[in-house]
């Protein structure tokens, strides 16, 4: 029989530009932090183990974040997260 012993994920997010919905590039930047705040703290609502592994503002003013998240409350995860 196996068992997942250990498991994270990576996932890459786009905080999209709001340019297009009439808000000032400052304002939709703006946005798109807050989004991320937000984001942040649900996952620690959710007692998710997680870290920021990259956090970059692109161009067109959205934000691509790289973020390690456990998988489950089960196991130690400690290792992916050094």
């Amino acid at each position: 029989m196996k068992r997942v012993k250990a498991a994270c994920i990576l996932q890459t997010l786009v905080f999209a530009q709001k340019s297009e919905m009439g808000y000032s590039k400052e304002r939709a930047l703006q946005i798109n932090h807050e989004e991320i705040e937000h984001y942040k703290k649900s996952l620690e609502r959710a007692k998710t183990r997680y870290v920021i592994v990259n956090e970059a503002e692109q161009e067109d003013g959205s934000i691509v974040v790289h973020v390690k998240k456990q998988y489950n409350d089960k196991a130690d995860v400690s290792e992916y997260f050094n």
